[in-house]
């Protein structure tokens, strides 16, 4: 990857860094009502999932894959939700969320639903921990 990406500063402020996949770093959102993982193609420039080749997009979305089947074993759900929105952060990212009938935001999306709960250090560390090994990180 080129040595010009930059994590957007509101993206970092949010979430604690999980490791790198092939394409994207992997980032964890501190909010503990809802198991979220964050993708980050590491190119700069990138708004939409068209700025992609085909074969990233290939890479991308088995990326979104692996990320759904890891938070499914970490935090069993009902629901994966998977989406690209950026219309507040336009560095393209993905989002892989794990749903549960009844959480906090649900049937709604969870963007903009009420305010993030922090995870407590000791959860977090456990969760991220989780994560990682699921994900080869």
């Amino acid at each position: 990857m080129g040595n010009d990406f930059v994590l957007d500063a509101r993206l970092a402020a949010d979430t604690l860094p999980l490791g790198e996949l092939a394409l994207s770093r992997v980032l964890l959102m501190n909010d503990a009502r809802f198991p979220w993982i964050i993708l980050v193609p590491r190119k700069a420039g990138l708004a939409e999932l068209l700025d992609l080749s085909e074969g990233e997009r290939a890479v991308l979305m088995e990326e979104a894959m692996a990320a759904g089947r890891a938070l499914r074993a970490v935090a069993p759900c009902d629901k994966l939700n998977i989406g690209a929105l950026g219309n507040i952060v336009r560095q393209l990212h993905l989002h892989v969320v794990a749903r549960v009938e009844g959480d906090p935001a649900w049937p709604g999306p969870v963007w903009g639903s009420g305010a993030a709960k922090p995870y407590d250090a000791n959860w977090l560390k456990s969760m991220a921990g989780a994560l990682r090994r699921e994900l080869g990180l």
